[in-house]
């Protein structure tokens, strides 16, 4: 069912939030999960890493627009004092998953993170990655480009890291 609001200048059309099963079996398609119930298990530990993360309207609109399961795992996370980088945000992950190496956990951040870029809108997933340190737009499935040396209205080039 798709809900739609006519306001005098414009009409905003929303398709309604994916279920917290239709989530996890986004997920699990995108990491190859065996199970759904893997898929979840790496679905709450990503959601509740990145939950400590984003902060301000970001984080409220976030959490608005994944399914209520997701929303709770994801804000119920206190703010985290200092950022992580995109590398020190896989390794926690990886901390939190019995058997996790580097390489694993970088797949299952990709494979929850990408499918919450899909549900969200692209100006949402902008402003979030902006919001965090550089290296995140990889991990959401998008390009992480940089203002060449010339400055910020120069030239895109693909980051050295």
């Amino acid at each position: 069912m798709t809900v739609t609001a006519h306001h005098p200048m414009t009409t905003i059309t929303r398709e309604p939030k994916a279920s917290w099963a239709a989530f996890t079996e986004r997920v699990r398609e995108n990491g190859q999960y065996r199970t759904r119930v893997e898929a979840e298990q790496v679905a709450r530990t990503v959601l509740s890493a990145l939950g400590g993360h984003v902060t301000g309207d970001e984080r409220v609109e976030l959490a608005a627009a994944l399914p209520e399961e997701a929303a709770r795992v994801f804000a119920s996370q206190i703010p985290a004092v200092r950022p992580l980088t995109a590398a020190e945000f896989v390794d926690a992950v990886a901390a939190r998953i019995e058997g996790s190496t580097t390489a694993t956990a970088r797949w299952d951040v990709s494979s929850v993170l990408s499918v919450v870029a899909d549900l969200v809108d692209e100006d949402l997933t902008r402003r979030v990655i902006a919001q965090l340190p550089p290296g995140y737009a990889l991990l959401f499935g998008r390009a992480q480009l940089v203002p060449a040396a010339g400055g910020p209205d120069g030239p895109c080039t693909w980051p050295s890291n």
